[in-house]
């Protein structure tokens, strides 16, 4: 938990009970269903939920935005930052039921109401979004494809609609076949951690 205060010093009580409580109940819910590897699961709050935050570092979207989290897993990065900007809405979505009862569970548990839940494909969602955000969920070009109709063109935030993912590696050949106004912001310009020298934020603007 010091890793998200160290970074988020200015959480409300009710933010810090949520994320403190994320550190008991993945780590549970992994001994059932293994949504995060057994290996990692030592460095939630490092790997997982402040890597999910970094997207916080890039933005605040205004209250009432919606944000879908596309091959969400067991809720990376929508749960940490529904907790973050209860304004906001997000829908999760995962083609794995096992990974979304997961999240969806863990969401019940600590009392999230600005989160919805699709066991699916994007293909199957009719919703239109102010963001796509995900992490390292597919390349970034099809990526780009997939999520065009769920992108609203009403805009409200001062950020323009679009894409945000957290990706890592050697992104210049796929960053090369995206044709769209794009941002690519390496992770370690704001954490300190050696987990973020190889990892960056991608923001597509549709």
């Amino acid at each position: 938990m010091d890793e998200i205060l160290k970074y988020f010093p200015n959480l409300t009580p009710e933010q810090i009970e949520r994320f403190t409580a994320l550190g008991r109940l993945y780590p549970e819910w992994n001994e059932k269903i293994n949504v995060i590897s057994r290996k990692d699961i030592d460095n939630l709050y490092t790997h997982h939920i402040l890597h999910s935050l970094a997207i916080a570092r890039f933005m605040t979207p205004v209250d009432g935005s919606l944000l879908i989290d596309l091959g969400t897993g067991g809720g990376f990065p929508g749960i940490p930052l529904a907790i973050l900007w209860p304004g906001c809405r997000f829908h999760l979505i995962d083609r794995i039921g096992k990974k979304i009862r997961v999240a969806s569970e863990i969401a019940s548990e600590i009392g999230l109401t600005n989160v919805t839940f699709q066991h699916g494909d994007m293909g199957e969602c009719k919703l239109k979004a102010d963001y796509v955000i995900s992490r390292a969920v597919m390349q970034l070009d099809e990526l780009v494809r997939i999520i065009g109709r769920n992108i609203s063109p009403e805009q409200r935030n001062r950020i323009p609609n679009g894409l945000v993912c957290l990706k890592g590696g050697d992104l210049a050949p796929e960053l090369g076949r995206v044709k769209r106004p794009m941002l690519d912001i390496p992770l370690s310009d704001w954490f300190a951690e050696d987990y973020f020298k190889t990892k960056d934020l991608i923001y597509v603007e549709l």
